[in-house]
């Protein structure tokens, strides 16, 4: 299980992405996957949460890594471009954005 703290000193990456209900299930299969068989597997990985809302227009996915280097490592290999390639036929866009925890409740 991914904790929230401010005292986490890694890397947390937000990314949202938007879809149709159409291809919803496609797509967080797709991420499922690469989560499954390529990220989680890269150096640096800490762990990550994928949420759908219930219109199913939007999936929201949450990780943290030991260094935003990890991150953009990851991003870089092969077959995360490919991954990458695929997902983006699946939605309207996504955008991951590299945060810092401020605070925790």
């Amino acid at each position: 299980m991914t904790e929230i703290s401010k005292d986490f000193n890694g890397q947390t990456v937000i990314c949202t992405f938007e879809m149709t209900p159409a291809t919803a299930n496609e797509l967080m299969d797709a991420l499922k996957d690469a989560y499954d068989n390529c990220i989680r597997h890269q150096p640096g990985f800490i762990g990550a949460g994928l949420h759908m809302n219930d219109a199913q227009t939007r999936i929201a996915n949450y990780s943290k890594w030991e260094h935003r280097d990890n991150y953009k490592a990851m991003l870089r290999t092969p077959e995360m471009i490919q991954r990458n390639r695929h997902i983006a036929t699946l939605c309207r866009g996504f955008e991951p954005v590299m945060y810092e925890v401020m605070a925790d409740f």
